[in-house]
């Protein structure tokens, strides 16, 4: 994996821990010479993201929608800074400049963005990793309803293994390294008996 993007929120949220995990993240993927994708901002998470990758060297690229960089959010340190005209442009072009995905804490943006790509994986229009950094429990309640799904008859099993889960950053990335994608398509035949 050269690259990864990584979602998640531009806030800190209660806990300090989101965001020394953040920087952790960046600063390990650094470490291991991977390169980030991100939204582009120095605020929250986002920013500590960036930040602890580049606090050892490592290789940042923000991806922004042309109407927030006029709200000077964008971080100013980063190894490169794309603009884009609209948020399906910024997801499409992260998607296009990674290797996989890892979503940290975050709201409705992160969400939407993780399991878009999420859904892509599962319609095989790629192939990669697809992972949550679970940061204290963040994502238990989330991880349950997934299983919900599949009890219900409204996932298979084999696509809630997509799903890579770790609250350890190394096991996460190792996780990653591993995955395969599997091979059955998420359509099942509507052929009538």
């Amino acid at each position: 994996m050269k690259r990864i993007t990584v979602f998640c929120g531009s806030s800190y949220g209660t806990d300090e821990i989101y965001k020394k995990q953040a920087f952790l993240l960046g600063k390990s993927l650094a470490n291991y010479n991977i390169g980030i994708v991100y939204g582009g901002a120095n605020a929250g998470l986002m920013g500590a993201v960036a930040d602890g990758a580049l606090s050892v060297g490592g290789k940042v690229i923000g991806v922004l929608p042309e109407f927030l960089q006029g709200k000077e959010i964008a971080h100013k340190n980063l190894s490169e800074l794309i603009i884009t005209e609209t948020m399906h442009e910024r997801k499409s072009k992260m998607n296009d400049l990674s290797d996989g995905v890892i979503a940290l804490s975050g709201g409705f943006g992160t969400l939407e963005e993780f399991f878009e790509m999420l859904t892509w994986a599962q319609l095989g229009l790629h192939k990669k990793p697809v992972a949550i950094l679970n940061v204290n429990g963040f994502y238990d309640e989330l991880i349950a309803f997934i299983q919900t799904m599949v009890e219900k008859g409204f996932l298979k099993k084999v696509n809630q293994e997509m799903v890579l889960v770790s609250g350890n950053i190394d096991e996460l990335i190792d996780k990653m390294k591993n995955y395969k994608a599997p091979a059955v398509g998420k359509w099942i035949t509507n052929k009538t008996t």
